[in-house]
């Protein structure tokens, strides 16, 4: 594999999903992107686009979970996506069920060529103070230097079609800019899930979803307590991230 020095060979959903990624560093996953996936509410033969794929653990554990999608899945660093590709060919994803394509989320015109999808997704790059760190990869992978939350939303809502759901994973602390990005692309009726590392503790991370051209009040969803005693995850996260249950 070009581009990248060192692979490692993963599985997610409790062995349902092969994953090869980097050996270390930001660009491995973390549990994001099955979180994300399962807050996606896909049916059956619907199509799927996903900005910032990485190495393809979102849309592979999406399409575990919700069989016969149509997948474009977009990310501008060419050593990610031929990981991607391979991932999906991995897991059974070829052409024309899965598109893994380099480009950017500042390219509003790549989103509408392949849409429209009735659901869109991302887990867009977000360090403390908004800076990304110096490696040149890491930078060049994830967008971060150029694109704020506003154009991914931008690019997300452009690729889909009316009332299609646009789904974002962040820091709790971006989501006052992740609502702000999602009204001005057009995307309403929001839901908001915390994601709390254990009971009484402030979330770290939030689900956020709206729907293109819809109106409506925004709700705050139950959520998710992720760790009960120790590390040890609770029962309600073990079924989303071993057992593949969705949000809701």
């Amino acid at each position: 594999m070009t581009g990248v020095a060192a692979i490692t060979e993963d599985r997610l959903l409790d062995g349902r999903v092969a994953l090869r990624q980097p050996r270390s560093g930001t660009l491995r996953t973390t549990i994001d992107p099955v979180l994300l996936a399962a807050a996606v509410p896909a049916r059956p033969g619907e199509r799927v686009l996903e900005a910032g794929c990485g190495t393809g653990a979102g849309f592979l554990c999406l399409a575990a979970r919700v069989p016969d999608l149509t997948i474009t899945a977009v990310e501008r660093d060419a050593a990610l996506a031929e990981l991607a590709r391979a991932n999906g060919a991995a897991n059974g994803l070829d052409a024309p069920r899965l598109a893994v394509i380099e480009g950017d989320v500042q390219d509003l015109a790549l989103a509408r060529r392949h849409g429209p999808s009735e659901h869109a997704f991302a887990n867009p790059p977000w360090w403390p103070g908004g800076t990304p760190p110096p490696a040149p990869q890491r930078r060049g992978a994830t967008h971060a230097a150029e694109a704020g939350l506003g154009d991914w939303a931008a690019f997300l809502a452009a690729g889909l079609a009316p009332g299609g759901t646009l789904t974002l994973i962040l820091p709790a602390a971006r989501f006052d800019a992740g609502v702000a990005g999602l009204e001005a692309a057009g995307c309403g009726a929001m839901r908001l899930i915390p994601l709390w590392p254990r009971a009484g503790v402030a979330a770290k991370r939030v689900l956020l979803q709206g729907r293109k051209g819809r109106r409506g009040p925004a709700r705050v969803e139950p959520g998710l307590v992720l760790h009960g005693a120790g590390q040890a995850y609770t029962d309600a996260a073990e079924a989303v991230l071993r057992g593949g249950a969705a949000f809701g």
